[in-house]
């Protein structure tokens, strides 16, 4: 029997309490791990992210959509739990650092590198998680009285609640977690975790410095939109997204909530002599897209602003240049369609070291201010060699079958049965 939308059946309150008794109680315990094997294959299969930013959420989207094409009989249920808690909390955890990115982001930085530091639990980290698991009940509850496989974690918050509940003996179920920056941060590092996927080897090298076995470490990449796993024809592309092609294209991109200096860059962008045909896209923020629509375009150049767009994935393929913040998920996308990136506004912490491993690879340059940001653009317009190469670059460190690899990884991870 399955409920709605395919999902897995809610368990009756009897069976959840009588299964809870013997995970929990204290004649179980000392069996616990005599009692447990696992099943071939995994069939019901929890993914879970948080929406703090829009990049979680799009690999939560990814390997849901992986999950579905691999094994179409699967039951498969994708949850943000930050929908699972009060709104209260959720301000605090997702809205808190949309304004930071905006107003304060060096302040970001510093919590994480302070937050990166490896240390033994305080009294307050121990504050902080009993913090969270308070506030996220409603999770915990799915996790005991769910009937799932496998979990796979797109952020790091139901890891470490997954994580905690199972040192309580009040879950079994393996959890997979998957990254989603250039870089490994310490806040990925919980157990018990059967799996961890890492976007690069420095990502896998750098978790056992927390602990972790690295036998329980692959190196898949950060998991994308399957779309992207799939060739498309740069030409068919540039005509279906009504572009003329006969000028350098250049993306602009605010990232899924159009946060940043958006209006400054196009205007600079624009400052370009070099006549380009320019498509920005503001996101979801409505009010920068109207700002954009209001500035006066060059004669030598032509614009078209978009605000939300499932067509991504083609405008980047068409693309020569991508403007752009180096969010793990953008940067992998741009990766697998093979363009150039001219990274901005790099959020200190995540993005900054995003923005290192693209410039290490030789798979994108860089802008520091918006003053010099014509300058390198029209360089990199005009050196067709140094161009090409990028985008070879590119091609060489992308991951396009990412969100595959992690579905496989989570269908072959059977689940718990007692």
């Amino acid at each position: 029997m399955r409920d709605r939308e395919g999902e897995a059946p809610a368990e009756p309150w009897f069976a959840c309490a009588l299964r809870k008794a013997r995970l929990g109680g204290s004649l179980a315990l000392p069996f616990a791990r005599s009692v447990v094997k696992l099943t071939r294959v995994a069939n019901r299969i929890l993914v879970l992210s948080a929406s703090v930013g829009a990049g979680h959420m799009r690999a939560a989207q990814a390997v849901e959509l992986a999950l579905r094409e691999l094994r179409p009989g699967a039951i498969v249920k994708n949850l943000d739990v930050l929908q699972l808690t009060n709104p209260t909390f959720r301000r605090l955890y997702s809205e808190a650092y949309l304004e930071f990115v905006n107003k304060a982001p060096h302040v970001l930085g510093m919590f994480y590198d302070l937050l990166n530091q490896r240390r033994t639990k305080s009294t307050g980290e121990h504050l902080r998680a009993a913090f969270q698991q308070l506030n996220l009940l409603k999770l915990c509850d799915l996790l005991e009285c769910g009937s799932w496989d496998v979990i796979v974690n797109t952020h790091f918050l139901p890891t470490e609640i997954i994580a905690q509940l199972r040192r309580r003996r009040k879950i079994r179920t393996p959890q997979v977690t998957v990254t989603t920056d250039f870089e490994t941060h310490r806040a990925w590092a919980h157990q018990p975790c059967e799996r961890y996927c890492t976007a690069t080897e420095e990502g896998a090298a750098y978790l056992p410095h927390f602990g972790i076995e690295p036998a329980s470490i692959t190196v898949t990449g950060i998991p994308i939109h399957p779309i992207f796993s799939r060739p498309k024809d740069r030409g068919e592309c540039v005509k279906r997204q009504r572009l003329r092609g006969d000028r350098p294209i250049v993306l602009q991109l605010a990232g899924g909530f159009g946060v940043g200096p958006i209006e400054k860059l196009f205007r600079a962008i624009l400052e370009l002599e070099q006549p380009i045909e320019l498509v920005a896209v503001a996101g979801r923020n409505e009010r920068v897209r109207k700002q954009l629509e209001r500035v006066e375009v060059p004669a030598r150049h032509r614009a078209t602003v978009l605000g939300f767009t499932d067509q991504i994935d083609e405008l980047m393929a068409a693309a020569d240049v991508v403007v752009t913040k180096p969010g793990g998920l953008t940067s992998s996308e741009v990766l697998a369609r093979g363009a150039a990136m001219l990274i901005v506004n790099p959020i200190p912490g995540q993005e900054s070291r995003n923005s290192d491993y693209l410039l290490e690879n030789g798979a994108a340059i860089k802008a520091n201010n918006l003053a010099t940001l014509p300058l390198k653009l029209a360089r990199l317009l005009g050196d067709a060699k140094q161009l090409d190469t990028i985008k070879r670059n590119a091609r060489r460190i992308a991951k396009p079958q990412a969100a595959f690899d992690v579905a496989r990884i989570a269908l072959g991870w059977g689940g718990p049965s007692v």
